[in-house]
Formats: C-alpha cells, sequence, structure tokens
C-alpha cells in the first residue's frame, strides 16, 4: 500500500475588531474579519491561489470562512471540523482587559507550562480538551489519500496546540509556535512524520 503523503498549508485567521482590541474571542465568539481582516485574506489568496489545493478545512467560526472565501468561492471543496475551533477561554471570552483578568491569563499560562494541561476558565476548555477534538479532526483530514494538498484555516491558541501534536512535542511547548493574523505554517506529512517546512510565515502580507 502506498504511504499516504500529504502537504498541510495551516493558517490562522484574518484580523477582528477584538484582535485589534486584544480582546479574547475564544470559540464562544462568532465575530466578523474586520477591513485588515479581509485584506489579509486577499493578500493571502493572491500570493497562494495558485497552489493546487485539493481540500478546504475549516472551524465552525465564520471567521476563519471568511479568511478563505475567495479560494472557495473559485470552487475548491470545504469542510468544517468542530475540532478546528478555537479554545474556548469560558466566562473571560469577549471581556475587557483589567489587571484582574491579565492576572487571571497569566495564573492560567504558568499552570500550562507547568504541565497542569487540564487547567481551564469556568466555562471554558483546557488544552486536553482541545487536543481530544483535534485529534478527531485530524483523523478526518488524514482519512483522504487523495487530497494530497490542504489549506486548513484556524485559530492562534488551536494553532499553537495542534502544532505541538504535529511535531510529537508536549502541550506544555505551545508557546513556542508564534503566530499573528494570517500567517502561515507549512507542513509536510512523508507517510510517517510531520515537518514544519515554513513557520509563521507572514511573507504575503509585506506587500502591502
Amino acid at each position: 500500500m502506498n504511504k499516504i503523503e500529504k502537504t498541510l498549508y495551516i493558517v490562522r485567521h484574518g484580523q477582528t475588531d477584538l484582535n485589534k482590541q486584544g480582546i479574547v474571542q475564544g470559540r464562544g465568539r462568532d465575530t466578523d474579519l474586520n477591513d485588515e481582516g479581509r485584506r489579509q485574506a486577499s493578500q493571502f489568496y493572491e500570493a497562494y491561489k495558485d497552489v493546487p489545493f485539493d481540500k478546504i478545512y475549516i472551524s465552525e467560526l465564520k471567521r476563519t470562512q471568511q479568511s478563505i472565501q475567495q479560494f472557495i468561492d473559485i470552487g475548491l471543496p470545504y469542510e468544517k471540523l468542530a475540532g478546528l475551533d478555537e479554545l474556548a477561554w469560558g466566562i473571560h471570552e469577549g471581556q475587557p482587559a483589567t489587571p484582574e483578568t491579565k492576572a487571571a491569563f497569566l495564573q492560567l499560562m504558568r499552570d500550562w507550562l507547568d504541565g497542569k494541561l487540564d487547567e481551564k476558565f469556568e466555562g471554558g476548555e483546557s488544552p486536553n480538551e482541545v487536543k481530544a477534538r483535534q485529534l478527531e479532526a485530524l483523523d478526518v483530514i488524514m482519512s483522504h489519500p487523495e487530497e494530497k494538498t490542504v489549506l486548513i484555516c484556524m485559530h492562534g491558541r488551536a494553532l499553537r496546540l495542534l502544532m505541538c501534536i504535529l511535531t510529537n512535542q508536549p502541550l506544555t511547548q505551545m508557546d513556542s509556535f508564534p503566530h499573528q493574523n494570517l500567517v502561515l505554517y507549512k507542513v509536510i506529512y512523508d507517510g510517517s512524520q510531520f515537518e514544519i517546512v515554513e513557520a509563521n510565515n507572514a511573507k504575503h502580507l509585506k506587500n502591502s
């Protein structure tokens, strides 16, 4: 049997107003791209429209679809997977940053770095819970050997966790994968393991 080989182009969605304001959205805030986000989406499309994508996978949140809508408009098939949704930040989603919430976030990040990966905010999700649904989404994506080149649009924290999964690193290493709005991680699967060949690539956003 032939090995399944795949190239994954994994991007974070474009900017939203909450991104601009430094407010966490998480899984529970289904926000739209702002003007800057739409501009980023167009820049990404212009740079990668000639890549022969076989399939697009996005989260169930509309900011991911809006980020790659131009690829959908030229007829590429796409599928929404809840497993690609952002980590849920629970009671802190959509709330302005205060000294108290900043302290709570810092403490949660410390807990995660310390390996306490079941910790979460009230009403939110832990890294381990996100990993479980990401593994399900990855099973779907990898179960189609005919899809050689795939575009995936997802979210910042979720992307960091997925990179840990793909590279067989503990989730405590999530912060070693930097990102900004609509950057690209290009990952090649050779049939046995994943390799990141481009990380945090923002070249397509620089020609503006």
